[in-house]
């Protein structure tokens, strides 16, 4: 018995090691990176009002947002991964074509809606990472996986360095600087679809995988570990089975595996589990950092040209400095979380943003001095700002992995992943009408974060992983 464990633990290492290649290569997949420095002069060519642009951003948005949660619950269903993937990939493969057709503003602001669907899958993955990786590791996994998100938003901008010399007839289709975007990633996209077909597994439960793979018909325990003990046929144990029933992780009737395993939601309550403190904390971290992340960038741009005469160069060389700083603080942040409490980093990242808000609406709102006081004042600004997010991003997604049952992780990351889509809609769309009034615009930011602070202060003590009872059959990593 001892060996066909550590058969089935050698099988259970590498696909989960492949799955996480799979979910890295398809976060660094952004295809909005790639298409965001020449969307804009797409758009004017379809004769677009300057308002297309911002609805083509939040078009993007606004599907992902909708779909997160229908995907993460569709896999807390089925207990699986591959087949949702693979179903929102297709999303991503049409919206990008859609796009690369651009035959008129209305197809393109379509195209993004279309290709922002396929982004609903991140909650599934997201309930996959949680559900196969060991509550300590956690933070470290995620912090890899957003990374490389990272590192997409840094290299997909330079794809336009060789996409810019494209012009030729593909067909029907023209292929030019503005369209040849759209069907990189549309090929980018169907390379993935291979991938997830080759190197991807669904690893089921621990004690699902146990009696699959383990057990044959003679060796079947009379008691499973799903089976609550006062069963026929087991010893009574009041205790474990009293607490278990209470944390709601065992059916309190004596179901059939299959019942059991077939609709984790049966016995769900939204407000039972959103409504809790440490939860609502960890959503307004997610919406606040997110809608000032957002809104920070919107203003980056104007700002850059109003006081430094920026143009696309330097704009595109600061971007890039700043994703290898993201990138340098997801590494950090990985080390850092093994070492210290998931609270302890949120409180650090919040320490920086706070720092960062404040120092910028001394010195950015109105800035003194001259040219090089200023470049000065700015980079500092800009640097505390991305310290920071690494920091909160990482800690609150594992916390709120750590903190929500286990059993519905793909319906709860798509909630998560919504209220940060309604921060990316709403964040650009803030700052975009107070680019000239920034004491404003920072002002209302600083408070939000205040909001933030006051309230993790006051929750601090419940920003710990729930109790659980594990099974001393189930399979560890």
């Amino acid at each position: 018995m001892e060996v066909v464990l550590n058969i089935l633990k050698k099988k259970k290492k590498k696909k989960k090691k492949s799955a996480e290649t799979t979910f890295s290569l398809s976060f660094m997949l952004n295809s909005s990176a790639v298409i965001l420095p020449t969307i804009w002069r797409y758009l004017q060519t379809l004769d677009a009002a300057p308002y297309f642009l911002g609805l083509g951003l939040s078009a993007f948005s606004l599907s992902g947002l909708l779909s997160g949660p229908l995907f993460g619950h569709w896999s807390d269903r089925t207990r699986t991964t591959k087949n949702i993937i693979l179903f929102a990939n297709c999303f991503e493969i049409v919206g990008n074509f859609m796009y690369f057709m651009g035959y008129s503003k209305w197809l393109l602001l379509s195209s993004r809606f279309v290709a922002g669907v396929g982004t609903g899958a991140g909650s599934s993955i997201f309930g996959f990472l949680t559900r196969s990786t060991a509550p300590k590791n956690r933070s470290t996994v995620f912090a890899a996986v957003m990374a490389c998100r990272q590192v997409g938003l840094l290299i997909g901008p330079a794809f336009n360095i060789f996409l810019r010399l494209c012009d030729f007839q593909l067909g029907p289709f023209v292929v030019n600087k503005y369209t040849a975007p759209g069907v990189f990633m549309c090929a980018l996209w169907l390379l993935m679809q291979l991938v997830v077909l080759l190197m991807y597994w669904d690893i089921p439960p621990p004690g699902i995988a146990m009696e699959e793979e383990g057990e044959g018909e003679e060796g079947r325990p009379l008691v499973r570990p799903h089976e609550p003990t006062d069963c026929y046929g087991t010893l009574p144990n009041s205790g474990s089975s009293l607490t278990a029933e209470v944390k709601g992780d065992l059916p309190s009737p004596c179901l059939p595996p299959e019942q059991v395993h077939s609709s984790p939601i049966k016995h769900f309550s939204a407000s039972r589990e959103f409504l809790k403190e440490e939860v609502l904390v960890l959503l307004a971290a997610q919406f606040i950092t997110l809608f000032n992340q957002m809104a920070l960038e919107t203003m980056v741009t104007p700002l850059t040209q109003r006081f430094f005469n920026f143009g696309e160069l330097e704009n595109s060389i600061m971007y890039c400095l700043c994703g290898v700083e993201v990138i340098a603080g997801f590494v950090f942040v990985r080390w850092f979380s093994r070492r210290v409490e998931e609270r302890v980093v949120l409180a650090v990242g919040l320490i920086l943003c706070n720092i960062s808000c404040v120092w910028c609406l001394i010195f950015l709102a109105n800035p003194q001095g001259g040219f090089p006081w200023q470049l000065g004042e700015f980079i500092i600004g800009v640097f505390l700002q991305v310290l920071g997010l690494p920091f909160v991003a990482v800690a609150q997604v594992s916390l709120f992995s750590k903190i929500t049952a286990e059993k519905t992780q793909g319906f709860s990351q798509g909630i998560r992943r919504s209220v940060g889509g309604l921060a990316t809609i709403l964040g650009p769309l803030w700052a975009g009408g107070l680019t000239s009034n920034l004491y404003v615009m920072l002002g209302v930011m600083m408070g939000l974060l205040a909001l933030l602070t006051i309230m993790m202060a006051v929750s601090y003590e419940r920003l710990v992983e729930r109790p659980t009872v594990e099974h001393t059959d189930s399979l560890e990593d």
